[in-house]
């Protein structure tokens, strides 16, 4: 058992090293999680055999979890129980015990979602004297009339559906497990009537996030069922970020998705539409279209280094690639020194990366133009050289200017859940559903980056809506604004 247990270690450092290894050798991370998670599970059920056995061993181990558990949220509410023996009198003269101290442990307990009937009454009054009036409060508005569901219930399924990618079929065997039929039709009426009173905070969202002088811009597709073909079609989620964090920026991160049935420069253009200020973004020539379809210079490309640094990585991992590898070795000089200037002002950043970062990319150009030379004009690694030059203007615009970063990160982060759930769902049911799938999505990453939990959100949100919450308002309704407001009122009370 011990030999099986050493092997399993072994293998769990292979995976950590391949975790924080150099990026050539890193695995995808969903692929890695899987990987970690069944050889931690394996371990653990040894070393639960192994306690059964050694009391001494179970002990230490014990002890070392107490060290290294950490300390449980306060706020979460505590429930104390009192062990006391069985019996209280002393075993010697049989006198009773008094307290003298305890010991005391912290558990994390769950309890399981519990589902609750909300009956309103809303009482009848009538006046004994004249017996004409009759007074009764009216019924509280409701986001689906008629049905069953609170603004809660529908952000619940709102937030499974996207921000933990459980499909509405799943989640209607959930219900049914609990003795509740509720139809998955049910469920996608309820989302539909959920996104069509999102929309103006999701428009709204967008139109803020198009004001920031700097935005990251990427696309990913979005497999829309085509009932004319029997198959799907392809359209595409553009996603625009903002994240002023890495210097100093005051406006909030948020993140917006923006349903096209194509991924062409006519749909960017329409996205982009009076957009004017910096736009980081990948190679895509859709983009170029769009920064010379902008006047007077409207738009301005900054390109990403890490899609350049991925062309050397994809040769380098072949084997002996002599150009691949020290390509990736003047890029890594970079980005060791983005890291030491993370978070201070775009003026700072700028003044470092003068100084510092300069002389490593006008030395990096004409080593490239070098390279270039000496390789055959087909092989793998002249198209990598040529991608980098080709683009060369707007990779070196970091330089010059100090919020922008060294790679579209930001939004290629906020893209992954696009993933995840388009792998659970695989595809989007029509035009339509791909846009509100947008709006949802839209909103909850947007949470997640204002650290908001997208549950009690939408449940707020959206009895708000549906009570008439003002248009002239919205501002309040963003996740960022919503916090702060939440946050001024938990410190008042």
């Amino acid at each position: 058992m011990m030999s099986q247990l050493g092997r399993l270690q072994h293998l769990l450092r292979q995976l950590q090293r391949a975790q924080f290894g150099r990026r050539s050798e890193k695995l995808d991370a969903q692929q890695l999680a899987l990987a970690f998670e069944d050889i931690e599970q394996a371990i653990a059920g040894i070393e639960a055999e192994d306690d059964k056995k050694d009391p001494t061993a179970a002990r230490a181990r014990g002890d070392k979890r107490r060290c290294n558990r950490g300390a449980l949220p306060p706020h979460l509410p505590r429930v104390h129980v009192t062990v006391d023996p069985e019996d209280t009198d002393c075993p010697c003269c049989r006198s009773p015990m008094h307290v003298i101290g305890e010991e005391t442990s912290q558990r994390l307990d769950v309890i399981p979602a519990q589902f609750r009937v909300l009956v309103t009454h809303r009482p009848k009054y009538a006046c004994r004297a004249c017996e004409q009036a009759v007074v009764q409060s009216p019924a509280p508005e409701r986001l689906i009339k008629g049905g069953l569901p609170t603004e809660a219930m529908v952000a619940h399924v709102l937030v499974a559906k996207y921000a933990w990618h459980l499909p509405l079929y799943r989640q209607a065997q959930m219900l049914a497990a609990q003795g509740i039929d509720v139809q998955r039709s049910v469920l996608a009426f309820w989302v539909g009537y959920a996104a069509a009173e999102l929309k103006p905070v999701y428009v709204r969202l967008r139109e803020l996030i198009l004001t920031s002088g700097k935005i990251a811009v990427d696309e990913t597709v979005a497999p829309v069922l085509d009932p004319g073909r029997g198959r799907t079609k392809k359209g595409y989620f553009w996603a625009i970020a903002r994240d002023d964090r890495p210097w100093g920026g005051t406006d909030p991160p948020a993140v917006t998705y923006n349903y096209a049935p194509g991924r062409g420069a006519v749909h960017g253009l329409k996205l982009l539409d009076h957009y004017r200020g910096i736009v980081q973004c990948d190679g895509y020539a859709a983009y170029k279209t769009i920064a010379d379809a902008a006047c007077d210079d409207g738009i301005t490309l900054a390109f990403c280094w890490s899609h350049l640094r991925r062309h050397f990585i994809d040769i380098a991992k072949g084997g002996d690639a002599p150009i691949a590898s020290e390509a990736l070795e003047r890029i890594a000089a970079l980005y060791a020194i983005e890291k030491t200037i993370r978070g201070v002002s775009a003026d700072e950043r700028c003044a470092v990366r003068q100084q510092r970062s300069k002389p490593l990319v006008l030395a990096l150009k004409p080593w490239l133009e070098q390279q270039l030379a000496r390789v055959s004009s087909g092989a793998a690694i002249a198209e990598a050289i040529r991608y980098g030059l080709n683009h060369w203007d707007g990779l070196a615009r970091f330089l010059d200017d100090g919020r922008i970063e060294l790679d579209t990160n930001i939004v290629e982060r906020s893209i992954r859940p696009l993933v995840l759930n388009r792998k659970n769902s695989l595809f989007a049911g029509h035009d339509e559903g791909a846009e509100n799938w947008a709006c949802i999505a839209s909103l909850i990453e947007s949470c997640k980056l204002a650290g908001v939990d997208p549950q009690s959100y939408f449940a707020d949100v959206l009895t708000k809506l549906v009570n008439l919450w003002p248009a002239s308002r919205l501002d309040e309704l963003m996740p960022w604004a919503w916090a702060a407001e939440r946050s001024a009122d938990k410190f008042a009370a």
